[in-house]
């Protein structure tokens, strides 16, 4: 991760160039919309519970708010997730390749990340305009689900480019760095 440890002096420098760093903080300044998305998700559920108990009165279509609200919020971590190389791997098989050999599988990977960043876009895009044209709402308080569907659109797009950014990263790394990543591999 790029984050500084505590007691470090500075912080870590990104590896990406000045285009990364750009799609880089986009993707941080959506994932940490996507946290306050959710605070403010806990802060409702609070109040709702606690008027339950309290005095029978929730807030009116809670759970609606949640689950449209939360898919959103949901959909906004991944691209930063993935351009910090936090996706989940099990580098058991790979472990002992060459660094080549390893950055031209990550780079595979990420553009497989990309193609599903384009395609959750696409399919959710889809679902989000039939259900804006069928007129779909919610059950209590009446809100357009498209609306909500709509929402995780950018999630879904800064995912397709960060994949495809870190996929060339990778590539640049595997061929640019073959040097490195050739005494890297034989340690």
């Amino acid at each position: 991760m790029n984050d500084a440890l505590p007691g470090d002096l500075a912080p870590a420098p990104s590896p990406y160039g000045p285009a990364g760093r750009l799609l880089l903080n986009s993707c941080k300044a959506l994932s940490v919309a996507g946290g306050l998305l959710f605070v403010g998700l806990v802060a409702m559920s609070i109040v709702s519970i606690v008027g339950r108990k309290l005095a029978s009165a929730p807030v009116p279509g809670d759970v609606e708010v949640l689950q449209m609200v939360a898919a959103a919020a949901s959909a906004s971590f991944f691209a930063y997730c993935h351009m910090n190389h936090g996706d989940v791997k099990v580098d058991f098989f790979t472990l002992r390749l060459r660094a080549r050999v390893i950055h031209q599988l990550d780079a595979l990977g990420s553009l497989l990340v990309s193609a599903l960043g384009v395609l959750l876009f696409w399919r959710a895009g889809v679902g989000a305009l039939s259900t804006l044209e069928s007129g779909e709402t919610s059950a209590i308080l009446g809100w357009p689900v498209g609306w909500a569907q709509l929402a995780m659109l950018p999630g879904f797009a800064l995912l397709a480019l960060a994949g495809l950014y870190v996929a060339g990263w990778h590539l640049g790394q595997a061929w640019g760095g073959a040097a490195e990543g050739a005494a890297e591999g034989s340690a």
